[in-house]
């Protein structure tokens, strides 16, 4: 089920709320436009300014616009076991496919505790769980044997690797076997993941170039190296854009600029990208041909 190119959506606020209508709104293109999977409320979707109800309305609002088109992995990641499981029961009863874990930041569990919180969650609640490892964010690292014992959990199926580390998707395979889904979750190094024998990426940039990113997917799925990495050599100078500042101002304003969403806000502490950033975003966009393509619409 899980193949190919997945967005991890931006929440869009107007006037500090969360804007139902242009995130659902977002949802539809996003299919259209080919993306494989949706990801709501993960970092990119700013799930810690997020109050509860909130979280949890954005789920609805995910799988409600997706019409089960597209599967649907909600975040549900949390540094407390409880509240994760809370946050997956939601995801269970509104219609998510699955859901994505992070490891525990901030209270930096040990390998041990790391293992028994995915499988309080894999215990609790029966929806397939995919781990998300994000060391840059949560300095904790999820070690390759710590993984090899969480796969044996009835609900772990695959994990978002967001270490930029491409021998570990070999190194995983190896030890979870080939079944095991491996997601990339950095846009730059997806081309040598998915070489590694990886199954495809959660995106912040497919946010705004989802048939790019698709068609990328689609040609490393094939084995259509060439191509791929054509599409990666044309996407390259917008990865890099999307991350000049803290994620996700950037690919906010890129979406902004592109008339996907009203505003471009971000919630506290997250603040308004600056003029230079600005300026790093708009040449990119131009140089890929998306604000061209856009105003010729």
């Amino acid at each position: 089920m899980f193949r190919g190119s997945y967005t991890a959506l931006i929440t869009p606020f107007n006037g500090g709320a969360v804007d139902e209508r242009a995130f659902q709104k977002l949802v539809d293109w996003q299919i259209v436009e080919g993306t494989h999977g949706l990801v709501p409320v993960g970092t990119t979707g700013e799930s810690p300014t997020l109050s509860h109800d909130e979280h949890k309305r954005v789920i609805e609002l995910c799988v409600d616009a997706a019409r089960k088109r597209v599967p649907v992995i909600a975040g549900a990641g949390s540094n407390s076991t409880d509240e994760a499981i809370d946050l997956s029961r939601f995801a269970k009863k509104i219609g998510a496919s699955a859901t994505l874990h992070s490891t525990g930041y901030y209270n930096k569990p040990t390998q041990e505790g790391l293992y028994r919180h995915f499988k309080a969650i894999s215990d609790a609640v029966d929806l397939p769980i995919m781990i998300y490892n994000v060391p840059v964010r949560t300095i904790v690292d999820i070690q390759v044997a710590t993984l090899a014992r969480c796969c044996e959990l009835k609900n772990v199926v695959g994990i978002k690797d967001a270490t930029a580390n491409v021998a570990r998707v070999t190194q995983q395979r190896l030890a979870c076997g080939k079944d095991f889904v491996q997601l990339s979750g950095e846009d730059a190094t997806a081309l040598g993941f998915m070489a590694h024998g990886g199954h495809g990426c959660i995106s912040v940039t497919s946010n705004v170039a989802p048939r790019l990113c698709a068609d990328f997917q689609n040609a490393c799925l094939k084995g259509d190296y060439k191509a791929a990495l054509a599409v990666q050599d044309r996407l390259m100078v917008l990865h890099d854009a999307l991350f000049v500042e803290t994620n996700p101002g950037p690919v906010k304003y890129a979406a902004f600029r592109l008339g996907l969403i009203d505003s471009p806000e971000c919630r506290l502490p997250l603040a308004p990208i600056s003029e230079a950033s600005k300026k790093v975003v708009d040449e990119a966009l131009a140089r890929i041909g998306l604000l061209q393509a856009k105003a010729a619409e």
